[in-house]
């Protein structure tokens, strides 16, 4: 413990000379690209982590690290998603306290908001805004706006997942779908095509008799693993849990499960997501007997 301690320590004071040098030398500029760097590669770090366990050991650390970087550099639009990412994946994979996972979900919202903001002000409180207008300001983004925009829906479909209970929050769904739907009308690989993987789930959250369209996700998880290559097995986890349950498709469910547990965990930018997904897959095949 005192180690990890002291690693994290020596880590936070390089940090930090680094940019106390480039303040001295007067280049904001290359303070900004430290830090959007640094974040950058924590956050890739993290994500090619098999080791779940030591992510969620290490991972307050680094939120703390991010947070001071955004208090220093508050307009870095990298940096802010960065956080943003870091807080979301953090609370949706690890906490299990409500109370808790609703504050983490909450900072990573505000700081994919505040990056919406830095990236375009005409974005600036995008979400909450009366539907009309929000969805006439996400119809006129590009290409080149997919990263802020995209982060920001997933930032949106984890706070509203640790607040299902807030009708309030579950009203925000419908703007998520919207942000991801023209995710995938502009680049729908970006992400290994997760955008379509979200649209899936939303449109499988509830059962058809209640209004679910089971088809209609059933088609976005099969674009997502087709866009992934298969490499991204939680689009296989998800495709189970959501699609193959919800229709009492016994053979579809099983067979994609141990392809899931079959598979490599270990891919660029998918590697931790992959080890939980080979979890969540073994949990899903031992209750399929009572489900089924």
């Amino acid at each position: 413990m005192n180690f990890y301690l002291n690693s994290t320590m020596r880590l936070i004071r390089l940090l930090l000379a680094l940019l106390t040098l480039s303040a001295l030398t007067g280049c904001a500029s290359l303070a900004a690209s430290a830090s959007s760097r640094i974040a950058n590669n924590l956050s890739g770090a993290i994500l090619n982590q098999d080791d779940p366990e030591t992510v969620e050991a290490g991972m307050p650390s680094y939120l703390l690290m991010v947070d001071g970087m955004i208090e220093g550099d508050p307009q870095n639009e990298n940096v802010l998603l960065a956080g943003s990412k870091l807080y979301g994946a953090y609370a949706s994979a690890f906490v299990k306290e409500p109370e808790r996972a609703k504050r983490l979900a909450h900072k990573a919202r505000d700081y994919s908001d505040r990056a919406l903001c830095a990236h375009d002000a005409r974005l600036c409180n995008l979400l909450e805004r009366p539907y009309d207008d929000f969805a006439a300001a996400i119809v006129k983004l590009k290409v080149g706006d997919v990263p802020v925009l995209y982060a920001s829906g997933t930032a949106w479909a984890g706070w509203i997942q640790a607040n299902s209970s807030d009708w309030n929050a579950i009203a925000s769904l419908a703007k998520v779908k919207a942000m991801m739907a023209r995710v995938v009308e502009l680049d729908e690989k970006y992400d290994h095509g997760d955008a379509h993987l979200y649209l899936g789930v939303i449109a499988t959250l509830l059962p058809p008799a209640l209004g679910g369209k089971p088809e209609e996700g059933r088609v976005h998880f099969e674009r997502a693993i087709e866009l992934s290559a298969g490499r991204d097995l939680m689009a296989k986890v998800e495709y189970a849990r959501r699609y193959a349950r919800i229709t009492y498709n016994r053979e579809l469910h099983d067979r994609l499960l141990h392809e899931v547990l079959d598979a490599d965990a270990v891919a660029p930018g998918l590697t931790l997501n992959n080890v939980l997904a080979k979890r969540q897959a073994r949990e899903l095949l031992a209750s399929a007997e009572n489900y089924f």
